[in-house]
């Protein structure tokens, strides 16, 4: 029986031994994520779901601004999706190409997912954590704004194709906007884009425009909450809050739920496992 007082998400992860047991026989689980299902319930509650970690911080009636439970996936889900990053002879990740423009990219038949977000927001080291059970895919990281200069093509098995688009802002490419939204407008294949933002900082004005484009498009996109281990929890909170109510009220094809990650021991990764894998 789950915990009393806990959401059925965090629920299910309690029903220890019997369903880690389960996702063992079904999926198989990374040591990392098998020592993390052990941890103490409140620490693994960090972990797992941060944004319900704030939630205690807030008074009663501001709790309903908070969307928690739009996309709740189960223990099975983030073990099968954890399976799907996993590198194995039959579930091949690696790296594609890479393409300056929009017609230099490869043509792929499989639906694809990107990633976009300002210089330096942590983007690159996102999707390092992303093939974290992909060992051979080499996914460079530098604490120099704009090193990624071009779009990069990642092939997650046979299940789609993960392209890591240049940082906007500082140190931009010349011809981002030309690359960037040439694709976002006309990539027939892409299913869902993620948009990382700074929590420490909010949404900046070069944020704004990779919202409108977005928006403009069409795309269905989800908002991702980078560093939120670099700021105090009263700080976090303001800032979920204020990103919260920007996606309920100046956006119509942002997903409702924030997605909020760290990249120390980042169990929330094998939540955009999951999204992903359900595009």
């Amino acid at each position: 029986m789950a915990a009393p007082g806990l959401r059925p998400g965090l629920g299910r992860l309690f029903e220890m031994p019997a369903a880690l047991g389960r996702v063992r026989r079904a999926y198989g689980t990374s040591q990392a994520f098998a020592e993390v299902l052990r941890l103490p319930k409140k620490q693994l509650t960090k972990l797992v779901f941060p944004l319900q970690e704030l939630e205690r911080h807030l008074v009663p009636d501001s709790k309903h601004e908070f969307h928690l439970k739009i996309f709740d996936p189960s223990l099975e889900d983030i073990a099968r999706a954890e399976s799907i990053f996993t590198a194995t002879a039959q579930n091949r990740i690696e790296y594609l190409s890479s393409a300056e423009r929009l017609d230099h990219a490869p043509a792929l038949p499989r639906p694809e997912v990107c990633f976009i977000g300002r210089s330096n927001v942590g983007k690159s080291s996102l999707i390092k954590a992303l093939f974290s059970l992909a060992p051979d895919v080499e996914v460079r990281v530098s604490k120099k704004p704009g090193h990624t200069k071009k779009m990069n093509f990642f092939k997650v098995g046979k299940y789609f194709t993960l392209v890591d688009m240049p940082g906007y802002g500082y140190r931009a490419p010349e011809d981002f906007v030309d690359m960037v939204e040439t694709y976002l407008k006309e990539r027939k294949n892409l299913m869902r884009t993620f948009l990382l933002v700074d929590s420490v900082v909010g949404i900046q004005k070069t944020d704004n425009i990779a919202v409108e484009m977005c928006e403009e498009f069409a795309l269905p996109y989800v908002m991702v909450l980078t560093k939120i281990d670099k700021s105090s929890k009263g700080h976090l909170l303001k800032q979920v809050l204020q990103i919260q109510k920007f996606v309920d009220t100046k956006t119509q094809g942002c997903f409702p739920q924030l997605f909020p990650v760290r990249f120390l021991l980042d169990l929330p990764c094998r939540y955009l496992h999951s999204l992903s894998t359900s595009a």
